[in-house]
């Protein structure tokens, strides 16, 4: 017995003592298998126990022991159980709610900058297509230019068809030069605003498509959201996507995804303003374009004008200096007769006189005297012949008169016909051709 109790390890507890206080502990149990053995040798050949009666209380106690220690572990362990599950489910409730509430406000974000980008393309889609009224409007004035051009071209060419002396270069012709010049001018200034207007509907279009790609991106990222927003617990759409939480390495940030928006936003704004004062600018164009042909049409017109009375009121002084001119001639012609019938008048006297003077030549010896008769003879040859002298000489200056008279008649008449045809030219063919000049609307590119 004495080597029994050696080979106990341990004494049975006291059973004062609380199960669940003892620490636990791994009982070694002394096989009897020894050579010292209870049972002796006597009894070698009829033992039929492994184990002392101790050592199978002590088992039993630790098996107790072992029992209370598991259920109060066990116990710890479900109550941990317990509080982890609620802590556990109450996190995953506060994520999910702050994970809605930040999904909702990425919403409300989303749908703010959608809300500005549909607004900025409306308005640079409306934008865009007074730019494109205002083009055509360039377009139609360019247009009317031709005919305004093709008048004064037609009148310059018309008006050098005038005689000379009207082939002046008078003030109509200044003022249609001046007009010429200013419609090329006008129509280089329209076809450079109409390539500016071009270039500009271009980039409008190109922000426009910009802000709708964008918003496009921003409608499906929107949807997405609210398809997430309405995802919930009990939800049958959900399921596992264990490498969903591995954040992108291109995946922008909240910062450079609101820069993004913004600057296309601005981007958006500075073109349409553009296109705006670009608008402006056409409109002051066409009006301040066609006032200033209007206004030079009007100086043509004016010009005309004043050179048509100028023409008018030489073709009348002329055809009254040709009415005179042509009684004067007639008078002249009287004249030159009359003189002709004087010297035709003379030829009879001095016929007599002379054969008077011829007859008493032949007077005999001291018959042949200076008397008074002769003398008078004498004398009056002298004055016919005087007078046949000066009569000829005031038929040659008469003559020469009516010679004169005739050609100031054909010169006369030669610059009435001039006139005449300057009339016909500027009165009939040039403003004429001016009637059907542009009003100032079709010039300004409103027809």
């Amino acid at each position: 017995m004495a080597q029994t109790d050696v080979l106990l390890t341990q004494e049975p507890a006291p059973q004062t003592v609380q199960v669940c206080d003892l620490p636990r502990k791994v009982y070694d149990v002394a096989r009897n298998t020894g050579a010292y053995t209870s049972a002796g040798l006597a009894t070698a050949g009829f033992r039929t126990a492994k184990y002392l009666v101790d050592e199978w209380f002590q088992n039993c106690y630790a098996r107790y022991h072992q029992a209370f220690a598991d259920r109060d572990q066990s116990e710890r362990q479900r109550h941990e159980s317990r509080q982890l599950a609620a802590e556990t489910e109450a996190l995953a409730q506060r994520a999910q709610a702050d994970s809605t509430r930040r999904v909702g406000q990425r919403l409300q974000d989303s749908h703010g900058w959608k809300s500005e980008l549909q607004r900025q393309v409306e308005e640079l889609l409306a934008e865009t297509r007074l730019l494109l009224e205002e083009k055509l409007r360039l377009q139609r004035a360019l247009g009317a230019t031709e005919l305004p051009y093709s008048i004064a071209t037609d009148n310059l060419q018309c008006r050098e068809r005038r005689q000379h002396p009207d082939l002046v270069r008078d003030c109509v012709e200044v003022e249609l030069l001046k007009e010429a010049e200013l419609i090329r001018n006008i129509q280089e200034l329209l076809k450079r605003t109409i390539l500016q207007a071009i270039n500009q509907i271009r980039l409008n279009r190109e922000q426009k498509e910009t802000c709708e790609m964008d918003w496009s991106d921003k409608v499906e990222a929107y949807n997405m959201d609210e398809t997430c927003s309405r995802y919930h617990n009990q939800c049958t759409e959900v399921q596992f996507h264990p490498h969903s939480a591995r954040l992108e390495e291109s995946a922008s940030t909240p910062e450079t995804w609101a820069k993004f928006t913004r600057d296309n936003l601005y981007r958006a704004e500075r073109e349409r303003l553009a296109s705006v004062n670009l608008r402006q600018l056409i409109d002051s164009i066409l009006r301040d374009t066609s006032e200033d042909l209007r206004l030079q049409c009007d100086a043509v017109n004016l010009a005309f004008g004043r050179r048509c009375e100028e023409l008018e009121d030489a073709r009348h002084k002329l055809d009254h200096h040709l009415r005179k001119t042509l009684r004067e001639i007639t008078d002249q012609e009287y004249n030159v007769a009359a003189l002709k019938q004087a010297i035709k008048d003379k030829e009879a006297p001095l016929r007599v006189a002379q054969s008077r003077l011829y007859q008493r030549s032949h007077r005999p010896n001291v018959e042949l005297c200076r008397d008074a008769a002769q003398f008078r003879l004498v004398s009056e040859v002298e004055d016919l012949n005087t007078s046949l002298a000066a009569l000829k000489e005031k038929l040659l200056e008469a003559e020469q008169l009516l010679h004169n008279l005739e050609d100031t008649r054909m010169s006369l008449e030669r610059d009435i016909a001039v006139k005449s045809n300057s009339l016909f030219i500027d009165r009939q063919k040039c403003m004429a051709r001016r009637a059907h000049y542009p009003t100032i609307l079709q010039l300004a590119g409103y027809q």
